[in-house]
């Protein structure tokens, strides 16, 4: 006992104390909490050694604590929901700051480490009313439980060879997140990365990894659209050559609209379902890919952050944010899933929700104009590295 508190107290103290460096607090708050945490550490050093990095992930560099305990992470390394846990805590983190270094007000996300009664919990960060991003949402969650029937229903439909009857024990977890910028030549990025265990009546396990990377631009930038594409098929070609154009083309068949006839955006790469070649290599895909979300996306803001815009941009940016919100609210998978989740946090789900957004009644963008160049591409998707046959 005397070691699990000194373990847990002295994780505790750390991400006190990175909080705190990170936060710049004034009047030697930062000094003394140093202070208190070395002579903390000295006194448990004998009970826990200290440890900066699991597995080579610097485990301090988190945002904040791990919803799982750390002890467990440790105990089960090789185990791959803690693998998963800790790759997305550190995508977390990285991508938060690499958001906060483009704010030029010295914006920072706000950190909520929740916990779900019915089982495990999440980290959201959420970043609002910035100078660069009007709402960043980068969310990680880690839950389990009993899997309700009618998810079940949805999961079996797609071919997963679940047991027929009650709820079933499962495990998920994911990073999500959705960057919303203020500058209309700013696109904004929607990333998800996950990992699902659902055990069966007979004690089998059902894994599988599912993802995608996709930008949503207000104006066309072809250059723009080709950096993007090309970072997100170098991440799928260390893996297998076959995974862009399949990937991409789910994508851009997944983001579609029906009622409108025209995709949320120019597309990506989206995935689910993956159990194959093996476990090791599905994970391995998945870790690319996320890494590959900063190259793909800060260059863009960096170059167009700065750009002057007016009144019309504005205004055709938030109509276009309404198509966003209409397609997460009525076909996104990991919408639906969440809300028929029990113990779901709903603030957390619908995240991925602009602070604003309009409708307006029949309004067309005028033919030629730079808001219907946009519109031709989202009717009929291109072939932005002119690799399909």
């Amino acid at each position: 006992m005397v070691f699990n508190v000194c373990h847990k107290t002295w994780h505790r103290i750390r991400f006190v104390v990175n909080y705190h460096r990170r936060e710049e607090c004034k009047l030697g708050i930062v000094n003394r909490s140093m202070q208190a945490a070395g002579v903390l550490a000295g006194m448990f050093s004998i009970f826990s050694p200290s440890k900066d990095s699991l597995d080579g992930i610097e485990i301090e560099k988190f945002m904040t604590e791990p919803v799982s305990n750390m002890e467990k992470l440790e105990k089960h390394r090789t185990n791959m929901q803690a693998r998963m846990e800790l790759l997305i805590m550190k995508i977390q983190a990285d991508f938060c700051r690499a958001l906060e270094a483009e704010e030029q007000d010295g914006s920072k996300f706000r950190i909520d480490r929740w916990l779900r009664k019915e089982g495990g919990g999440g980290v959201s960060c959420i970043l609002e009313d910035g100078q660069v991003f009007e709402k960043a949402g980068v969310n990680i969650s880690v839950v389990h439980g009993s899997l309700p029937t009618e998810a079940i229903k949805q999961m079996r439909a797609r071919g997963k060879k679940l047991s027929e009857g009650g709820p079933l024990p499962f495990f998920a977890t994911g990073i999500s997140a959705v960057i919303h910028p203020r500058n209309p030549y700013v696109p904004t990025i929607h990333f998800n990365y996950r990992y699902f265990e659902v055990t069966n009546t007979d004690g089998s396990v059902e894994w599988w990894f599912g993802g995608g990377t996709d930008l949503t631009p207000y104006y066309l930038n072809e250059s723009d659209a080709v950096h993007f594409h090309k970072e997100l098929k170098t991440a799928c070609d260390v893996n297998n050559k076959s995974y862009y154009p399949k990937f991409k083309k789910w994508c851009d068949d997944y983001f579609f609209i029906p009622h409108r006839g025209e995709r949320r955006g120019i597309g990506g790469i989206f995935f689910d379902d993956l159990d194959e070649p093996n476990q090791e290599e599905a994970f391995q895909f998945a870790n690319s890919c996320a890494e590959a979300v900063i190259p793909s996306y800060i260059p863009l803001v960096q170059k167009h952050k700065n750009d002057g815009y007016g009144y019309s941009e504005r205004q055709w940016q938030l109509l276009r944010r309404g198509r966003y919100v209409e397609f997460n609210l009525v076909y996104d998978r990991g919408t639906k899933f969440g809300l028929l989740t029990p113990g779901a946090r709903i603030e957390s789900i619908l995240m991925s929700l602009p602070l604003t957004a309009k409708w307006q009644y029949m309004h067309k963008p005028e033919p030629g104009s730079e808001e219907d160049k946009l519109m031709s591409v989202l009717r009929e998707p291109k072939d932005w590295l002119k690799i399909e046959a």
